[in-house]
């Protein structure tokens, strides 16, 4: 069995709060109901022939378009003018760090591990989530899917990121909180958790390292 030698993190959801409490805030202050955001994302995607998120984090589209299309859309469901122009500053406002994870990955680099931050993002909002933390000192390496054209559960995300860190699957352990992602890092041969909880997720991780 190859020793782990590297760790691949994502950011939303693993690093941070989890992401539904920020839909949560958007509704709260919008008056947009989640199951007509849904809604318009079906449609969209249905007139489109693609997910409109899927192409907002591979970055073939700007966050400008996306809301747009959403707000359109939602407002033809929903019979009334919508406008989404708020929703970065009410997702972003309700997100907060996972201090727990992130000592973790601080202790990990300070322990010799190679250190990737894979996630699947918006171009736009890279200021943001980079202000929040001092991600450079922590992670050598951030593949950042808007601006590499492919993202998770994607095979070619997972190779890009391993061949930038020149380590084999074999010896990666790749954390996210979203169960597909990490099949997708499994079946590509590297130890995948699957993050449900703080507690739950360093217990894997330290023994997935041997502590």
């Amino acid at each position: 069995m190859t020793e782990i030698r590297a760790v691949i993190s994502d950011f939303g959801g693993v690093l941070t709060s989890p992401l539904l409490h920020s839909f949560a805030a958007f509704q709260d202050s919008s008056g947009i109901p989640l199951d007509a955001l849904g809604r318009a994302m079906a449609a969209v995607g249905a007139r489109d022939g693609t997910n409109p998120l899927f192409r907002l984090e591979r970055g073939e589209m700007t966050e400008r378009e996306f809301l747009q299309s959403l707000g359109d859309a939602i407002s033809e469901d929903l019979g009334r003018p919508v406008q989404m122009h708020g929703f970065a500053d009410a997702y972003w406002a309700h997100l907060s760090l996972n201090e727990p994870m992130i000592e973790l990955m601080g202790r990990l680099r300070d322990d010799g591990y190679r250190m990737a931050l894979l996630t699947n993002n918006v171009r736009e909002w890279e200021p943001r989530w980079r202000a929040m933390f001092a991600v450079d000192e922590i992670f050598e390496l951030v593949v950042d899917s808007a601006f590499v054209g492919t993202r998770k559960p994607e095979p070619a995300i997972y190779d890009l990121t391993l061949e930038r860190l020149g380590e084999p699957a074999e010896a990666c352990l790749f954390v996210d909180d979203i169960e597909v992602n990490v099949d997708a890092a499994r079946s590509l041969g590297m130890t995948g958790i699957w993050f449900r909880e703080t507690g739950q997720a360093i217990a894997e991780i330290e023994a997935a390292v041997g502590g």
